[in-house]
C-alpha cells in the first residue's frame, strides 16, 4: 500500500470539504461551491469557465491538449435535509464526532468533490507539461431534475469538439469501505405515468363499469408480475417496480373518475426503452381497461460496461492505495455518467461509501475521506501518463 496522506494532506481535503458541506447548496443552488473551487483551480493553471443553463451552475476547468483526455465528473448541489431537528448536528455546520465528518453533502458528493480539486493541483504540480488532457465538470443540477446540468452542457461539448475519452464520477460507490464496488455501468431510469378514466358517482349508484380502479384491478397485477429474461454477468434484469397509485376525491361515498398508476422500470442495455414502451402498451391494449393514456419519461439510458484501460486503471488504484480487490459493479441508481456512457464514453464512478447518502446525519470517515485525493491523482496519472496510449486508440 501507498504511504499515509500527510497531516498537511490531512488538513488540507478535510478543510476544503468542510467549507463545501457549509454551503446550503439545494438543488439547483450553488451557494457559492463552485466560484471557490473555479478561484483555486485558476491558480493552479487551469483554464476555467462557467456554462450556466437557465437557473443552474455549470463549471467546466480544462488542462493540456489533445487525448487521451480524463474528465471528472461530480455536483455540487445536495438533496434537502428534511427538519433540522432531526439532525445531530445542523446539516450544514459540518462536524467531526468520533472520527466522522457529518453534514449534508458529505458523501454526496461534496467530500469526492474536495478531492477531485485537491487531486488536480496535486497532479498539475508535479506534471504541468504532462501529455493529454484532464478536465472537471461540476453542476448544481444533479440532484434535481438534470435538464440543464450535464444534460445540456454535453451538446456544447460536442459542438466544440471537446468531449472526453474517458470519465471518473466521483458518486459515492462503495458499500462497505473506500473502492469496494466500482460502477462500471448503469440501468437506465424510465417514469411510466398510466392514467385510466372513469365516470364519477354516488357510490350507492355507480355502474361498477364506471369506475376506473374496477377496471384497471387485472392490469395492476400483471404490472407487478412482469419478467424480463434479460439479464447477463454484467447487469440484473429488467425490472419494474409500482411507486403510486392515486385515485378518488378523499369521500368515502364517491367512486373516483380517473385513477393514476406511475411506475418506473430499470433496464439494462440488453433492452432498448422503445421496446419497453411496445410492450406496456400492447399489455394495456389487451387488458382493455377503457379509456387511457400512458406518459413515457426516459429519465437515463443504460450504459456500460465501461470498456478501455480505466476500469483497470481504478482497479490497480484501488489496490495499491487501498489495499483492497474492487468489485465492478452496474447497480445502484443513476447518475450524471448516463450523459456520457451511452455515447459510448466508458465511465467508471468512484466513491465514498453511500450507506448514508440523502439520510438524516450523512457522514463519510475520515480515514477514508483523506485517502481520496491520492485515490484521485493516481487514477488522473495512469490514465494520462501510463495508460495514454490504450485510452487513445480505444
Amino acid at each position: 500500500m501507498a504511504t499515509a496522506p500527510s497531516q498537511a494532506e490531512r488538513d488540507a481535503v478535510l478543510t476544503l470539504a468542510r467549507e463545501l458541506i457549509s454551503r446550503a447548496s439545494v438543488t439547483p443552488e450553488d451557494a457559492g461551491c463552485q466560484p471557490l473551487i473555479a478561484d483555486r483551480l485558476e491558480a493552479a493553471g487551469m483554464a476555467v469557465e462557467s456554462i450556466d443553463v437557465e437557473d443552474v451552475h455549470n463549471l467546466l476547468a480544462r488542462h493540456g491538449s489533445g487525448s487521451p483526455h480524463l474528465m471528472l465528473v461530480g455536483h455540487t448541489d445536495v438533496v434537502p435535509p428534511g427538519p433540522e431537528s432531526n439532525w445531530a448536528s445542523p446539516p450544514f455546520e459540518p462536524e467531526i464526532r468520533d472520527g466522522v465528518l457529518y453534514g449534508r453533502g458529505a458523501a454526496d458528493m461534496k467530500s469526492s468533490v474536495a478531492a477531485f480539486v485537491l487531486a488536480l493541483e496535486a497532479f498539475l504540480e508535479a506534471h504541468p507539461d504532462h501529455p493529454g488532457t484532464v478536465s472537471l465538470l461540476l453542476t448544481s443540477d444533479e440532484e434535481g431534475p438534470a435538464r440543464h446540468g450535464v444534460r445540456a452542457v454535453v451538446p456544447e461539448l460536442e459542438k466544440r469538439g471537446m468531449m472526453p475519452d474517458a470519465c471518473l464520477v466521483g458518486e459515492p460507490s462503495s458499500r462497505d469501505r473506500l473502492g469496494d464496488v466500482i460502477r462500471i455501468g448503469r440501468r437506465g431510469s424510465i417514469q411510466g405515468r398510466l392514467t385510466i378514466r372513469g365516470i364519477q358517482g354516488h357510490t350507492a349508484y355507480a355502474d361498477p363499469r364506471d369506475n376506473p380502479v374496477h377496471r384497471a384491478g387485472p392490469l395492476l397485477a400483471e404490472l407487478g408480475r412482469l419478467d424480463f429474461d434479460d439479464g447477463d454477468e454484467f447487469f440484473p434484469p429488467t425490472r419494474l417496480q409500482v411507486s403510486n397509485v392515486r385515485a378518488g376525491t378523499g369521500a368515502d361515498n364517491v367512486t373516483p373518475g380517473e385513477l393514476e398508476i406511475w411506475f418506473n422500470l430499470r433496464n439494462n442495455p440488453n433492452t432498448r426503452s422503445d421496446a419497453l414502451e411496445s410492450r406496456i402498451r400492447h399489455l394495456i391494449e389487451d387488458a382493455d381497461p377503457g379509456d387511457w393514456a400512458l406518459s413515457w419519461r426516459v429519465s437515463g439510458e443504460p450504459f456500460g460496461p465501461a470498456s478501455g484501460p480505466l476500469p483497470g486503471v481504478v482497479e490497480t488504484a484501488c489496490r495499491e492505495l487501498l489495499g483492497i480487490e474492487s468489485k465492478p459493479d452496474t447497480g445502484g441508481g443513476t447518475s450524471d455518467g448516463r450523459f456520457f456512457g451511452p455515447l459510448g464514453i466508458p465511465v467508471v464512478e468512484l466513491g465514498p461509501v453511500n450507506a448514508t447518502i440523502h439520510q438524516v446525519d450523512e457522514c463519510i470517515a475520515v480515514d477514508e475521506l483523506v485517502l481520496l485525493p491520492g485515490l484521485y491523482r493516481r487514477i488522473i496519472e495512469g490514465m494520462l501518463k501510463s495508460g495514454g496510449a490504450s485510452c487513445a486508440s480505444s
